[in-house]
C-alpha cells in the first residue's frame, strides 16, 4: 500500500489501535516508533486519522481520533510527543485494571524491574545504557502493572531520548532526530525485546545528581516506595483508594532502592550488582 494512503495496525495491551496515514512523513514517523507493535488488523478499540495540511503558509501536522478535535503539530518532534500523550491517555480508559507508572521497564533474567522518576531524571538514558549490559527492553516511560498478577506489561515502542548519551553507549545511524528528541528504534536495541508480561521483582527510584562523584544504590522503605509509586501514578483514580492502595501493595511485593546516577558505566554496574542478588543465575 502507498505510504501516503497506509493503514498501520497496532496491539497494545490486547487492544487493537488503527491509524489511517494520509501523508507519507506522518506514516513514515509513527511506523518507526511504533513498527514493533504491529499486530493483525481486528476490530479497532481506537481509530486515528494523521497526516499533514497546509495552514497559514505553513506545513502542519495533525492528528484527529474520532469525536474529538484535532490536534495540530508544527513538527515531528511536537507531532510524536502529541500522538504518544492522547494514546497514553486512551489506553489508560482501555485497560483501567493497569496501574500505569510514568516509569521504564526492563528484563533481567526473566524478571523484570522499573526505572521511576520525573522527566528529567534521567531514566530514558539510564534504560539504553543497561540494554547495554544485558537487560532486556520492555517498556519507556509507561509501564503498566497487573495488579493480581503482579507482571509488568511491555510497550516495546522507540526509545526516546533527550540528548546525546555518553560516548560508551553511541547511538545507532537509524536514530531518528527531531527538533527536541531522539528516537532509537526498537530493533537497534541492543539486548533483545521483550513481548510478554513480565514478573516484577524490583524498582529503582532515579535521582540525576550532576555534582555527584560516583552513582549509589540504597535500599529505602517500604512506605517510602509507596509514596513515591504514587506520586509517579498516571491513572491512581481508576483503583481502590484513588490508587494509594495499589501504590502500598505493589511497594510490598518488590524491593525498592533509591538510584543516584552520575557515571553510567558505574551506574549500570551498581544496578546489575543489585539485580543479581535478586535473581541469580
Amino acid at each position: 500500500m502507498h505510504a501516503s494512503s497506509a493503514t498501520l495496525s497496532l496491539t497494545l495491551f490486547g487492544c487493537s489501535i488503527r491509524i489511517r496515514c494520509r501523508d507519507t512523513q506522518a506514516a513514515t514517523l509513527l511506523a518507526r516508533n511504533y513498527g514493533a507493535l504491529q499486530g493483525k488488523r481486528e476490530r479497532p478499540a481506537l481509530i486515528y486519522t494523521v497526516g499533514t495540511q497546509r495552514h497559514a503558509g505553513a506545513r502542519e501536522f495533525f492528528i484527529t481520533r474520532e469525536g474529538q478535535q484535532p490536534l495540530m503539530a508544527s513538527d515531528p518532534g511536537e507531532f510524536l510527543f502529541l500522538f504518544e500523550k492522547d494514546l497514553t491517555v486512551e489506553l489508560q480508559k482501555l485497560r483501567p485494571a493497569l496501574y500505569f507508572v510514568h516509569a521504564a521497564a526492563l528484563e533481567f533474567r526473566s524478571k523484570a524491574f522499573m526505572l521511576v522518576g520525573p522527566s528529567g531524571s534521567g531514566k530514558s538514558t539510564a534504560t539504553w545504557a543497561l540494554l547495554h549490559h544485558g537487560c532486556c527492553y520492555l517498556s519507556d516511560e509507561l509501564a503498566p502493572v497487573h495488579l493480581k498478577t503482579w507482571e509488568v506489561h511491555p510497550y516495546p515502542h522507540a526509545l526516546c531520548l533527550k540528548d546525546e548519551p555518553p560516548a560508551a553507549y553511541p547511538l545507532p545511524k537509524t536514530t531518528l532526530y527531531t527538533s527536541c528528541t531522539l528516537h532509537i528504534p526498537v530493533e537497534e536495541l541492543p539486548s533483545g525485546v521483550g513481548t510478554h508480561p513480565t514478573p516484577l521483582m524490583a524498582i529503582f527510584f532515579v535521582r540525576y545528581h550532576p555534582e555527584a562523584s560516583a552513582p549509589a544504590v540504597r535500599s529505602i522503605s517500604r512506605a517510602e516506595a509507596a509514596a513515591r509509586l504514587f506520586a509517579n501514578a498516571l491513572n491512581p483514580l481508576a483503583h481502590r483508594g484513588d490508587g494509594l492502595d495499589g501504590a502500598m501493595e505493589l511497594a510490598t511485593r518488590v524491593v525498592p532502592f533509591e538510584l543516584v546516577t552520575a557515571q553510567l558505566p558505574a551506574t549500570c554496574a551498581l544496578v546489575e550488582a543489585a539485580l543479581k542478588r535478586l535473581a541469580p543465575s
